[in-house]
């Protein structure tokens, strides 16, 4: 039987790797395919050499990113990612900055789909969002949006129709630290620092509604934000606890994952990025750090299997697995544990 409405989650999330090919030299614009639609939001990342990770949106528009590894203003790069495209987006020479297309070197991207503009009802007087985009049925939205004032119960409708499990946030027109806002740990809302490797710190803001969405943040300014709320057979956001063991926990997501990210909250660690298209397999799957620049990293006690019906942690590295330890995850779908095609899943 059909175990998800979703019938095929690569029409709302995909990662497409590829290769660069333009340097000052030989300055070369490209096209990336195979996406399988257009996305929304496209984070890429040089897997070969340490660069910034490069976070790109529809509702911002191209050529303008913000880094997941650092807290500094939106730049706008005319040579980066200059469209996006039916199947996939269009790369500049990338001469000035060297983040998504650097010659001979090999980049992940991972994209999201969202795609209706226009139906959302205004907010609260200090918060005005500009523009969004958003998808009820992947529980997927982005909004820009400009803070004129504080209050913890400053809002804005965000559409999705259920309430968001975890936010993304980026201050774009001043330096500040990424807030990934949540209420998978306790019920309440809790924070945590894209760009960082310290532990949750509470939050006093009120908690999302199936309506409304109250950010974090007492300063006015503008605003980039990404809101996540779980799906059966396609996203799953929650928490478990590390056993300290070689053979770790596992985690029941209800789907084969695609995409995991990961991180400690109870004590400082490292965020971790794995999914289902870089060479590296079970036991050995490779990883990125969305907190760094570094490369690509790989090795067998950093690793998280990916399974049918979920994820297994292993070995007992901090960032994973420590004794004690108390990880928060987000993860997004290869496909359903069965889909709607009927198509049984299988482990990596």
């Amino acid at each position: 039987m059909a175990y998800t409405p979703i019938n095929k989650s690569t029409d709302y999330f995909d990662t497409k790797l590829y290769v660069g090919n333009s340097n000052a030299g030989s300055p070369n614009a490209q096209t990336i395919t195979g996406v399988g639609f257009k996305p929304d939001w496209s984070w890429i990342k040089n897997r070969d050499a340490g660069s910034n990770h490069a976070l790109f949106n529809s509702v911002g528009g191209v050529t303008k990113f913000v880094s997941s590894n650092d807290m500094s203003v939106e730049e706008t790069v005319a040579d980066t990612l200059t469209a996006f495209n039916s199947n996939g987006f269009t790369l500049g020479t990338d001469v000035t900055q060297g983040v998504v297309n650097n010659i001979n070197q090999n980049f992940a991207s991972w994209n999201w789909k969202a795609g209706t503009t226009s139906g959302i009802s205004a907010g609260s007087q200090n918060i005005t969002p500009s523009a969004y985009s958003i998808n009820t049925t992947a529980g997927f939205g982005i909004y820009k949006w400009s803070r004129t004032g504080a209050s913890t119960t400053d809002y804005f409708s965000h559409g999705l129709g259920a309430t968001p499990k975890i936010a993304i946030q980026k201050r774009l027109d001043a330096a500040q630290d990424w807030y990934v806002n949540t209420t998978v740990i306790d019920g309440t809302n809790d924070n945590l620092h894209l760009n960082k490797t310290d532990a949750k710190e509470d939050d006093s803001t009120t908690v999302p509604t199936s309506t409304n969405y109250y950010p974090k943040s007492p300063e006015t300014g503008d605003y980039i934000t990404y809101l996540f709320t779980p799906k059966v057979g396609f996203s799953a956001m929650g928490s478990y606890t590390g056993n300290g063991n070689a053979d770790g926990p596992f985690i029941h997501t209800g789907f084969k994952p695609a995409w995991i990210l990961i991180k400690r909250y109870n004590a400082g660690g490292s965020w971790r990025l794995v999914d289902n298209k870089r060479i590296g397999y079970n036991r050995n799957n490779y990883y990125l750090t969305p907190n760094t620049t570094g490369g690509e990293g790989t090795g067998s006690t950093l690793a998280i299997d990916m399974f049918s019906n979920g994820f297994k942690v292993i070995g007992t590295d901090i960032d994973l697995n420590t004794s004690g330890g108390q990880y928060i995850y987000m993860a997004f779908a290869e496909a359903p544990l069965v889909g709607s095609n009927n198509v049984p899943a299988t482990a990596r």
